[in-house]
């Protein structure tokens, strides 16, 4: 099997199965697979060597002999590894996509300092502090930056067709096609429908990809055909028995089932599969929206707030400045939105508009190019020159970080509404108002104001059910590429 075809598996909660009795034919392994894992391993150990060298003999105490820094050096460089290894942080499941990988990352680099705090305080060895609050966490960074830019490297070649898993999908024709869709929309998960089962195995084709088959030949076709994952979707066909009798026809052929939920659309931490009178139970938790992490989560917020606000400060200045000289009317523009409990507040923008743009809002009614309640315009006439930048470059929304200071929004959320839509939103809608709207979000990662209405809806309302600290890091981290990048912003 070619590079093209291969792949770093996504993981959700998945089964692992197999095959009958004999000889399984199991997929080959793509050359890309263990040589992308040995580079992720090769950066790794590069990285924490160099760094702890370099970092731990600038920041030694007292000016320490190059002997005691050599040891601190290498026994940090220890620590780091052997944490990085018993806590999995190379394990292909979590290569390449999602944010566990990076999770598993900052788990064993705490451990790693933990144990290096440990030894210190045991042997009575006070110069082990700048190496547990310096070199470690220094050593992080640069480790996840490393591998940051070798996962862009792959999600590049996954664009353009390779190193993708190819998958079998099993299900009704309707949700079949769904996640096909999915998977040319999400191409850096990794994975390609390269056949399909159905129940009567009719018809060639389903989105381009050919049916090879019924859903009661799932296992023979999997064999034959050497696929590493085995998608099931929703379908009639589908029983307890059948699944069951599935994953022990699988075993062994080195392929992965994974079967989508079709009761709810939750993800994430509030899933937990427990045993239950000997029943295996998928268990869904309450959504928390206080407690110790939301706490985390406000601190955040506010100190994030005032660096950003530090560091965005010339660019402000720059951006008024050139409002004023543009057009006549206010450098700021205050609009009164809707936050958390349905609390109004209000917004605070750079004016990228003409003076009376809301009076001329109604004379554009039939022009709006928005979904659902949203009022937009590829080409707005009201826009100025100087605000068409700032809206491609989301340099407007920065007075926004005044908001998140005084605590009426937070730097991830849902986006604030106007309080006319606020207004026409369904129940479930309205779920968005439970948490504090954000600077940026799924939305703004996702593709902006290219999204459809419901597309929006559905990624705000996932951010409410499955809200983690871990989600907020990858928002944060993915809105500086999409802001850079301008996409679906006008």
């Amino acid at each position: 099997m070619s590079d093209q075809r291969l792949r770093v598996p996504r993981r959700r909660p998945m089964i692992r199965l197999g095959g009958q009795r004999g000889e399984p034919s199991r997929p080959p392994v793509a050359a890309w697979e263990p040589r992308y894992r040995r580079l992720v391993i090769v950066g790794d150990v590069l990285v924490t060597v160099v760094t702890s060298l370099v970092v731990g003999r600038v920041v030694s105490v007292g000016g320490a002999a190059l002997f005691k820094d050599l040891t601190l050096g290498f026994l940090t460089v220890g620590a780091v590894l052997c944490a990085l290894a018993m806590g999995r942080a190379w394990h292909p499941v979590v290569l390449g996509q999602g944010a566990e990988e990076y999770v598993r990352l900052g788990r064993a680099m705490f451990a790693a300092a933990v144990a290096l705090a440990l030894a210190g305080l045991a042997t009575g060895v006070v110069s082990t502090r700048p190496w547990v609050f310096v070199v470690i966490p220094a050593t992080a960074l640069v480790a996840l930056l490393t591998r940051y830019l070798l996962r862009q490297v792959l999600h590049r070649r996954r664009r353009v067709g390779e190193c993708l898993l190819p998958v079998m999908a099993a299900g009704s024709p309707e949700t079949v096609r769904d996640l096909i869709r999915r998977t040319v929309d999400n191409s850096h998960i990794g994975w390609k429908v390269a056949a399909v089962c159905t129940a009567d195995g009719a018809g060639d084709e389903v989105d381009g990809v050919s049916v090879v088959g019924r859903l009661d030949e799932l296992a023979e076709h999997v064999r034959r055909g050497g696929y590493r994952i085995v998608a099931i979707t929703a379908d009639a066909y589908w029983t307890p028995k059948r699944l069951q009798q599935l994953a022990w026809r699988l075993e062994g052929s080195g392929a992965e089932m994974v079967v989508a939920p079709t009761l709810m659309e939750v993800a994430g931490p509030r899933l937990h599969v427990n045993s239950v009178l000997g029943m295996p139970l998928l268990r869904v938790s309450a959504p928390v929206f206080t407690g110790m992490r939301r706490v985390v989560k406000g601190v955040v917020d506010r100190v994030g707030a005032v660096v950003l606000l530090l560091m965005a400060a010339p660019v402000m200045v720059l951006a008024a400045v050139a409002i004023a000289v543009d057009s006549r009317g206010a450098v700021l523009y205050r609009q009164r939105r809707v936050g958390k409990s349905g609390r109004e507040f209000t917004i605070l923008k750079f004016r990228t508009m003409v003076q009376d743009a809301d009076r001329r809002k109604t004379e554009l009614a039939d022009a709006n190019e928005g979904a659902g309640v949203l009022f937009k315009m590829r080409k707005d006439p009201r826009v100025t020159r100087v605000g068409a930048i700032l809206r491609r470059y989301s340099l407007d929304e920065l007075p926004q970080l005044i908001n998140v200071l005084s605590g009426s929004m937070s730097l991830v959320g849902p986006r604030p509404p106007l309080p006319e839509e606020s207004a026409r939103y369904e129940p479930d809608m309205r779920r968005r108002l439970l948490v504090k709207p954000g600077l940026t979000g799924l939305w703004q990662v996702s593709g902006r104001s290219d999204l459809p209405w419901e597309e929006a809806v559905r990624l705000d309302l996932r951010y409410v059910e499955d809200w983690s600290l871990a989600l907020d890091a990858m928002i944060l981290w993915k809105t500086f590429r999409a802001v850079l990048g301008g996409q679906g912003a006008y």
